[in-house]
């Protein structure tokens, strides 16, 4: 689905990425665990068509995407849930979700209609008609996902979905992505919350200074108390 080769991203003179190399199959959730500062956001930027990568190329799907704009691979398949969730405050959660709203390669039940967005996450459906500056940090995240998924997306990358969210949200959240998975998406998830990230993930990588420096199962890596101590501070 993903496959990311030696990609070296750099912002200005500031070399960020060194040679990242990563891959997320079909119908799978990998997570990506570092410390704050280590490049994990500019990995996704650097999918998404943010942050142009100097070397290496992205393939989705088998193409080389590294060099298109950010429009064209979100319309190739690539949904963003981005780090901060990035809602409108001025449009209400109908708003949101209609305006990201595509159907091109989705049918059926398959398709990511309004439905069922609510029907994943019911409390939008009752916030419909609230501005996005009305949401509490909960329903925030919900609408970023939701939006993400009215794109119909194939791969879904979220950065940091549990910030700043209580545990109880964060339990739900973490139920929620997993939902997602079973539904048939792939995912790649940012993620400091380990156990939730452990719970979801079928694979994971662990990115320190710009370099993967760990690549595992969940139970691997939970075993490992050298990697989680030295790369996540657990």
């Amino acid at each position: 689905m993903l496959n990311i080769e030696d990609i070296h991203t750099y912002y200005g003179d500031s070399y960020v990425l060194q040679g990242v190399s990563l891959e997320v199959r079909p119908r799978t959730a990998v997570a990506l665990l570092g410390r704050n500062g280590m490049g994990k956001t500019t990995l996704i930027r650097s999918i998404i068509g943010f942050a142009r990568p100097r070397q290496g190329r992205v393939l989705f799907e088998g193409r080389d995407i590294t060099a298109l704009p950010s429009h064209q691979i979100a319309h190739l398949g690539i949904g963003l849930v981005p780090q901060g969730r990035r809602i409108f405050p001025s449009l209400t959660v109908l708003e949101h979700l209609n305006v990201a709203a595509r159907v091109d390669g989705a049918a059926g039940d398959r398709a990511w209609t309004l439905d069922r967005v609510f029907a994943l996450y019911p409390r939008l459906r009752e916030r419909h008609a609230h501005r996005g500056s009305m949401l509490s940090g909960g329903e925030q995240q919900m609408l970023a996902i939701g939006r993400a998924l009215t794109t119909n997306p194939r791969l879904l990358l979220m950065d940091e979905p549990s910030e700043g969210l209580a545990p109880l949200l964060v339990r739900e959240l973490g139920g929620s992505i997993g939902r997602l998975k079973e539904a048939g998406l792939s995912i790649l998830l940012v993620e400091q919350n380990l156990p939730m990230a452990l719970a979801i993930a079928d694979e994971v990588y662990v990115l320190s200074k710009g370099r993967v420096v760990y690549r595992g199962t969940p139970a691997a890596l939970s075993a490992d108390a050298a990697v989680k101590h030295r790369y996540l501070g657990v």
